[in-house]
């Protein structure tokens, strides 16, 4: 199973796609509407990343077209669109949700996440790794035996580096996937965040590479 973003800007088909893939999807990429329309029918898709300005099939016509052949799959619509009229519009037209530009990863994927769920897709509701246990349903963690409630940017932090135990996240990778498209580097924001975490679940879970960034440990020790 996949999900398909159809989006003809490549920097954020590159950003979306590099945090959709750090998160454990699968991803395909359509950058018009004749292909992303043709590639959405595919019952391989679980999910559909839609943007509305698109060259060939306007996305709003694929949208269209798509419920006449796939009422059930859920589709996302990101765009730059922010009008009122527009989000109904799409909303009607059969878009599960809409979010607008510039946006935050966390954000998008906390609803990819969600819309999987509610479509009765099952991707596992549990984490564990270096020692914490994350539980995508309750968006909860768990190490020696406490539990701790995480805020959205919390747990989108967490994610990223359960997901992938022992790899090193600089902090430009990890704004990246965390805050969103255009997040101002010269931020602090990482190393606040990293704090709040060990705080929360021990300062022994998250381990600091000098000079290189962060990364989960592996609860051996």
């Amino acid at each position: 199973m996949a999900i398909l973003v159809v989006e003809d800007e490549q920097g954020i088909v590159s950003f979306v796609r590099r945090g959709l893939e750090t998160a454990g999807h699968r991803v395909l990429v359509a950058s018009d509407g004749v292909d992303g329309l043709a590639m959405a029918l595919s019952p391989d898709v679980e999910l559909l990343i839609l943007d509305l300005g698109l060259p060939g099939i306007p996305g709003e016509e694929l949208l269209r077209r798509l419920r006449r052949r796939r009422p059930s799959v859920p589709v996302i619509v990101l765009t730059a669109k922010d009008a009122v009229s527009d989000r109904v519009a799409n909303l009607d037209a059969g878009a599960d949700d809409y979010m607008v530009k510039p946006f935050s990863l966390s954000e998008l994927l906390a609803r990819v996440r969600a819309r999987l769920r509610s479509g009765g897709q099952e991707r596992g509701d549990v984490l564990a790794a270096g020692g914490v246990t994350l539980d995508l349903g309750a968006r909860t963690a768990s190490a020696d035996g406490r539990t701790a409630t995480l805020s959205a940017r919390e747990f989108a932090l967490l994610e990223v580096l359960i997901r992938h135990p022992g790899q090193v996240f600089s902090q430009p990778r990890l704004l990246d996937l965390v805050w969103g498209y255009d997040f101002d580097g010269a931020s602090n924001v990482v190393e606040v965040y990293v704090s709040q975490l060990r705080r929360k679940l021990g300062a022994e879970r998250i381990e600091t590479v000098r000079g290189v960034g962060y990364r989960l440990a592996d609860g051996a020790r």
